[in-house]
């Protein structure tokens, strides 16, 4: 009874439901009896049952109200009532009328057999009439009355999860949608009616049906379908002009109510038209449990993902090492909150540039395994500050690698990219003198390894969160070039495929993830604008501003003539391309020097890419390689 009288609003509402239950209850009795007097008001009046039952009233209608109370009659939010609620409603009239049977043996007072049976019948109908008349009035206001500024709203998904959305829209005081139909690739449901909404067809229909139904809003509802197909049903979506919204993948929704909070914008990760990548969980949380870890750039966007994902294996000892302090306490605080004591981790701030302070760190923690993803990786900023790229990712990567041998680190991963192969930018170069540096250290003690992937969406810098600011600030979108192409990967993707390779890493691979096919940013700037509810070129304008320095019409994932083996993973291909020597690599590292020596603390840009040519083979100029790559296209499309 705690809570009972807790809420004014809440209290009146009790109050109104017992008198209802009270008057109801007496009638009910009196129902009865004039049924069994075969309605007979004469008879029933000259016989002693009426007065009896007057006598007991007191008494029933306090075990009436006790057992309604026990059964949480009065607890309800019968505006939602469900088949819960009528059963509960059966057996509280049941136990009621039972009681009351019991209630005459006690007090010898005689009652006709048959009027306890006609009486549970009359109570369990009136007390099911008041508590679901609310819903019926609110459902039927809700289809007659349409909100102000309602959304014609169409839901994809006939199954549990569509119709649970549907009954939502119905129902909730802030829904400001209205379902006008819905679609199912089940043909049998094609055809009838979910409380009241059409299956207007399946989703080949959608586009005849969003211009038939003049649908402003999509509902996608199939939590258990494979990202393959929602991604396809998805891109057909997002050729209407409809904002899109959907639920989450059912491993997100399990054990919990579906409800309109639910709802999210459609991420244009939905729209990759490939599945997320399957770990053999077992087998990386054997490796990585009772180990210490250290994560260079522990706080940038590969880097926390990292540290978060690393966490749920419980290491022995979890070590962030960060240049950017405010970085490692966000990523620190968050670990902090969501493993606590179960999980020892360390934050140590500094620059992998800084030789003695990765000694000092790596002699106090000893790791077991190291994952590299300190780097500075901004492409067009890099070609401004070539220097200080070469410093942080080239010759940063020398000093890590060097310490984690000095220590007899177990394993060392270097996280690369796409821009490493056939670079046309400092970065790139850079990154393809770091698999350089790890992949000739062959015949260390220390196992080395380098995963290469594409461009990560929602990272810090990528296209993803600029094209979303300039699509809040009415547009325009800019974007480099029309026909440029990008592979995309999420983070958690990106995150797990270095996990997985730190795992199997043997020595010296390069892995390589399968990224499915790529994606041009013209695409992609028309879908994000579409999915926001926007029409490209008329609400936000697409504007094409031309090449940043360094930039590639296309990125490669692969060198050429590189031969690829697979691994247990389907998705991740290993390439043995022959490595350099440490001897080779020493060479390139003095004539990097010599370059940064000549430029002293103003970086010539000429100097810096003279030595690049020298030391990375495939530097290619990025005029030469896109006007190469897009006769390639063009000849494609000619055949």
């Amino acid at each position: 009874m705690i809570g009972f009288f807790d809420d004014g609003k809440i209290l009146i509402r009790r109050i109104y439901l017992i008198i209802m239950d009270v008057l109801l209850f007496v009638l009910s009795s009196a129902l009865a009896l004039w049924v069994r007097f075969e309605f007979d008001i004469k008879s029933l009046l000259e016989s002693n049952y009426l007065k009896n039952v007057i006598i007991l009233l007191p008494l029933t209608l306090s075990v009436m109200l006790a057992v309604y109370a026990l059964f949480g009659m009065y607890n309800s939010l019968w505006e939602f009532a469900s088949e819960q609620e009528i059963f509960r409603i059966i057996g509280a009239s049941a136990v009621v009328s039972g009681l009351h049977t019991f209630t005459q043996f006690l007090v010898y007072t005689s009652f006709p057999r048959s009027f306890v049976i006609i009486h549970f019948f009359f109570l369990m109908a009136f007390t099911l009439a008041t508590r679901l008349s609310y819903r019926f009035a609110r459902t039927l206001k809700a289809k007659i009355s349409v909100p102000a500024g309602a959304k014609r709203t169409m839901v994809i998904g006939a199954g549990s999860a569509g119709a649970l959305i549907i009954r939502e829209f119905s129902h909730s005081h802030y829904s400001k949608n209205k379902v006008v139909c819905a679609v199912d690739d089940d043909k049998s449901k094609v055809g009838r009616k979910i409380n009241g909404v059409k299956i207007a067809g399946t989703t080949d229909d959608i586009l005849a049906l969003c211009k038939k139904y003049a649908v402003e809003e999509i509902i996608f509802a199939i939590p258990t379908i494979s990202n393959e197909k929602k991604s396809d049903i998805l891109s057909i979506c997002s050729q209407t002009n409809c904002k899109l919204r959907t639920l989450p993948s059912i491993c997100q929704i399990v054990n919990e109510d579906i409800t309109l909070k639910k709802l999210q914008d459609v991420r244009i990760e939905d729209l990759l038209s490939r599945d997320t990548i399957s770990l053999n969980e077992t087998e990386v949380l054997d490796f990585y449990k009772n180990k210490t870890i250290l994560v260079t750039g522990g706080g940038g966007s590969i880097g926390s993902e990292l540290c978060r994902q690393l966490a749920a294996c419980l290491p022995k000892k979890l070590v962030i090492f960060e240049i950017y302090e405010n970085n490692a306490y966000d990523i620190q605080q968050e670990l902090n909150y969501n493993y606590g004591s179960k999980l020892n981790l360390v934050v140590e701030i500094g620059s992998v540039r800084d030789k003695e302070r990765l000694d000092a760190v790596f002699e106090i923690h000893k790791p077991d395994v190291v994952f590299h993803a300190a780097a500075h990786k901004h492409v067009p900023l890099m070609e401004h500050s070539s220097g200080e790229a070469i410093k942080n990712n080239v010759f940063g990567t020398a000093n890590t690698v060097e310490i984690a041998e000095k220590h007899g680190v177990s394993k060392f991963i270097l996280v690369s990219t796409d821009k490493a192969v056939n670079p046309t930018n400092i970065m790139g170069a850079s990154k393809q003198l770091c698999e350089m540096i790890v992949g000739s250290r062959q015949n260390s003690n220390t196992k080395f390894a380098a995963v290469r992937f594409g461009n990560v969406l929602g990272s810090n810098g990528s296209v993803i969160p600029l094209f979303k600011r300039q699509i809040e600030a009415g547009g325009p979108i800019t974007i480099t070039d029309k026909r440029i192409i990008r592979y995309f990967m999420t983070v958690s993707e990106a995150s797990q495929l270095v996990i997985e390779a730190g795992a199997m890493a043997k020595n010296g691979e390069l892995f390589v993830l399968d990224m499915g096919r790529p994606v041009k940013i013209y695409d992609l700037a028309v879908n994000m604008i579409k999915l926001s509810g926007l029409i490209p070129d008329v609400d936000i304008e697409i504007k094409e501003v031309g090449l940043r320095p360094g930039e590639k019409l296309y990125e490669e994932l692969l060198m050429k003539d590189e031969s690829l083996y697979k691994t247990d993973n389907e998705m991740i291909f290993i390439e043995r391309d022959a490595p350099f020597t440490r001897e080779q690599v020493e060479q390139k590292l003095e004539v990097l020097k010599e370059a940064l020596d000549k430029c002293e603390s103003r970086y010539n840009s000429d100097i810096i890419k003279a030595a690049i040519r020298k030391t990375v083979p495939t530097f290619h100029e990025p005029d030469e390689l896109n006007m190469h790559a897009a006769e390639t296209e063009e000849m494609k499309a000619s055949l």
